[in-house]
C-alpha cells in the first residue's frame, strides 16, 4: 500500500461563502478520509457522484483499498482505468452474487485488498438486495475488527437506507453502527445522497466531513443552514456544477472549492442524443472470480439437489395415495365379497328363520376377534402396531375370491346341490347318476341362482313366520347398545380417541386422525388402529383414503325392528354418551 497521507481532490473558487484566494490545492488526509464519517449531498446534476467517483480514483491511484454500494449502476465507469471487481446481479457484471458470496466478498476486499464495486441496481427482488448488503457489511465489520487496516465503504443513495423518517431496516442498522463504532476499527463510511432533509440527522451531525453541492429544495437548504449557516442556505443554491462548501474536521473553516473531473468514464451521466459508446473495460484475474464462482456453483448444486429430492418427494406422496386408494377399494370389496360369502354359507349351513340380524352381526364380530383384531389393548403406546401400511393388516385374507370367497361357496353348492336347496346330506344319494333332487346338473350359475332365490324365500319366511323368535323393541335397544358400547370400551385409548376425531371433524386420514389422537403419526400404527374401528363397522371409507364416523348406520345394521330418525339418533347418542364423549381428542 502507498505512503501517501493527502490526496487532492478540488481547488478553492471564489463567490459567497468563499474565504481563500481561488485556485489553491484542497488537500484531504487519507487516514481520515478511509476510516471516518463523511457525508456528500447536492441535487441531481449538481456534481455529488462526480466528487465521490473522483474521491475513489485518488484512492485507487495510491492503492488504497474501498467498497462502492452502486445503487444505480454508474460507478462501472472505474473499470475503464482501474483493475477493479464488479459484483451484482446480472451479466453485465464480472460475476453474479448473491448473500452466500457476502464472506467471500468481504475477504477479498479487506484480506486482499481488492476494489470492489457492489451494484445492487440490477436486483429485480429489492428484498435480495438488500439481504446482500447487509451481509456484505456485517462481514466486513466482523473482519474489520480482526485486520485493523483502513478501508472504505462508499454508500449511494444512502437515505434509501438511513432515512430520517419511517422505519430502518437491518441495512441502516448495520451501516449506522459502522457509522458508530467502525472507526475504531479502521473502517470508514461516506453516506451519499441528493435529499440531505431525508437522511437520518444522528448520521449527518456525527460526521467528519461534508460536502454541499447545489441544493435548492427548501427542506434541503434548511439542513445546511442548521449545520452550516442560514449565509451559506441561501448561498448554496447558487453554486456551479461540481463546486460545494466542504466542511471538515481539519480546517478551521468552511471552504467553497470546486472539485476536479473525474478521469473516467461517467456512467451516470444523462444520456444525449449522440449514440452511445460504452468503453473498453480492464478485466480483474481469473483467480478472483473462480473464488466466487467456487461459490456459486455450490450454491446452484445445493440448490438443484433440493429440487430433485422435492420432485422426488412429490413421486412418492402421489404414489402412496394411489396405493391408499387401491388398496381401500381392495378392502370395500373384500367386505361387499364377506358379506355375500356369508349369506351363502348361511344357507349352506341350514338357514334359521328365526335368527335374527343382531345375531349374526354378534357373529361376525366374533369372527373379527378370532382374526386377532379385537382391540382389547389398552395403552396408548404405538409399539405394539406393527400391521403392515400397505393392507396386510393382521392376517385379514389377501383375497376373497379364492381360499374362502365366491369359489368355496361355488364349489360346496356344486358338490352338494341337495344341501343348496335345503335338504340333507343323504340327499346326496339321489344324485348319484349326476342330477340334483330338482332335476338340474352341478352347472355353478343354476347353483348360484338356486342359493340366491333360497336366500330370499327364507328372508320372506322369516319376516313372516308367526314362529319367529320375536324380540321386544325395548330390549334390542338396549343390547345393540349394551353391544356396541362394549366393543368400544375394549378399544385402545388412542384408537377410541381417533374415533372421537371422525366424529367431531368429519372425513379425514387416518395420519390426521392418530396424530389428533396423541399418536406419532407413524402410518403403521395409525392404520392398525383405524382398520379396527373399521371392521367394527364405526367408520367407514368414504374415497381418495379418507373415512368417516358411521355409528348411525351401525345402529341401524345392528337393530332387527325399524328405527325411526328420532330412535336412531337416541340411541346413537346413548352409545356416544356412555363410550365416545369420555374421550375427545382434546383430553
Amino acid at each position: 500500500m502507498a505512503e501517501t497521507e493527502h490526496i487532492t481532490v478540488a481547488d478553492t473558487s471564489s463567490g459567497p461563502g468563499g474565504a481563500e484566494e481561488p485556485g489553491q490545492s484542497v488537500d484531504v488526509p487519507v487516514v481520515e478520509l478511509l476510516t471516518g464519517r463523511g457525508f456528500i449531498t447536492g441535487k441531481s446534476g449538481s456534481g455529488k457522484s462526480n466528487t465521490a467517483s473522483v474521491v475513489a480514483e485518488k484512492l485507487l491511484d495510491n492503492g488504497f483499498g474501498l467498497l462502492i454500494v452502486d445503487i444505480d449502476g454508474e460507478y462501472y465507469g472505474l473499470k475503464e482505468e482501474y483493475e477493479i471487481l464488479h459484483v451484482g446481479g446480472d451479466e453485465e457484471c464480472d460475476i453474479q452474487v448473491t448473500e452466500e458470496h457476502a464472506g467471500k466478498i468481504a475477504s477479498l476486499a479487506l484480506e486482499q485488498n481488492v476494489p470492489i464495486i457492489l451494484d445492487v441496481s440490477s436486483f429485480l427482488d429489492e428484498s435480495e438486495a438488500e439481504t446482500l448488503l447487509t451481509e456484505v457489511a456485517k462481514q466486513l465489520f466482523a473482519k474489520a475488527k480482526k485486520q485493523k487496516q483502513p478501508f472504505l465503504l462508499l454508500v449511494e443513495e444512502c437515505h434509501e437506507w438511513i432515512p430520517e423518517k419511517g422505519g430502518m431496516g437491518e441495512v441502516g442498522k448495520m451501516l449506522i453502527k459502522i457509522g458508530k463504532r467502525g472507526r475504531k476499527h479502521g473502517l470508514g463510511i461516506v453516506g451519499i445522497s441528493q435529499r440531505p432533509a431525508d437522511v437520518k440527522k444522528d448520521y449527518i451531525t456525527q460526521c467528519d466531513w461534508l460536502v454541499w453541492h447545489r441544493l435548492t429544495w427548501n427542506n434541503d437548504t434548511k439542513v445546511v443552514g442548521r449545520i452550516l449557516d442560514t449565509n451559506y442556505a441561501d448561498a448554496v443554491e447558487d453554486l456551479n456544477d461540481g463546486e460545494a462548501f466542504m466542511m471538515t474536521d481539519w480546517a478551521e473553516s468552511v471552504r467553497r472549492v470546486q472539485f476536479h473531473r473525474k478521469q473516467t468514464f461517467d456512467a451516470g451521466a444523462t444520456p444525449g442524443l449522440d449514440d452511445f459508446e460504452r468503453p473498453e473495460l480492464k478485466s480483474v484475474s481469473d483467480d478472483l472470480v473462480s473464488e466466487l464462482e467456487t461459490i456459486s456453483e455450490e450454491k446452484q448444486a445445493t440448490e438443484n439437489r433440493i429440487k430433485d429430492l422435492r420432485e422426488e418427494l412429490d413421486k412418492k406422496n402421489s404414489r402412496i395415495a394411489e396405493l391408499e386408494t387401491e388398496l381401500q377399494d381392495a378392502r370395500d370389496l373384500q367386505r361387499m365379497a364377506e358379506q355375500f360369502t356369508d349369506a351363502l354359507v348361511g344357507h349352506v349351513e341350514g338357514y334359521n328363520p328365526g335368527r335374527t340380524a343382531q345375531e349374526e352381526m354378534r357373529r361376525h364380530r366374533e369372527r373379527f376377534v378370532t382374526n386377532g383384531d379385537a382391540p382389547d389393548a389398552r395403552h396408548d403406546g404405538d409399539s405394539d402396531s406393527k400391521a403392515d401400511e400397505n393392507g396386510d393388516e393382521g392376517g385379514e385374507p389377501a383375497d376373497a375370491t379364492s381360499g374362502g370367497g365366491f369359489g368355496d361357496a361355488f364349489s360346496a353348492f356344486a358338490a352338494g346341490g341337495a344341501a343348496m336347496n335345503g335338504g340333507s346330506p343323504d340327499d346326496s344319494d339321489a344324485s348319484a347318476n349326476g342330477s340334483t333332487t330338482n332335476g338340474s346338473g352341478g352347472d355353478p350359475d343354476e347353483a348360484l341362482a338356486a342359493a340366491i332365490a333360497a336366500v330370499e324365500d327364507d328372508a320372506t319366511e322369516q319376516n313372516t313366520s308367526p314362529d319367529a323368535d320375536e324380540v321386544e323393541p325395548d330390549d334390542e335397544a338396549n343390547s345393540v347398545v349394551t353391544d356396541i358400547v362394549a366393543d368400544i370400551d375394549a378399544m385402545a385409548e388412542k384408537t377410541r380417541r381417533m374415533l372421537s376425531y371422525y366424529r367431531a371433524q368429519g372425513p379425514g386420514t387416518p395420519l390426521n386422525a392418530h396424530f389428533s389422537a396423541g399418536g406419532s403419526g407413524d402410518r403403521t400404527s395409525a392404520y392398525a388402529r383405524n382398520r379396527t374401528l373399521r371392521l367394527r363397522g364405526l367408520i367407514e371409507h368414504v374415497g381418495r383414503g379418507k373415512y368417516d364416523y358411521r355409528l348411525r348406520d351401525l345402529v341401524d345394521e345392528e337393530s332387527d325392528a325399524r328405527l325411526d330418525e328420532d330412535e336412531r339418533e337416541e340411541l346413537a347418542s346413548r352409545i356416544e354418551r356412555e363410550a365416545v364423549d369420555g374421550h375427545s381428542t382434546s383430553q
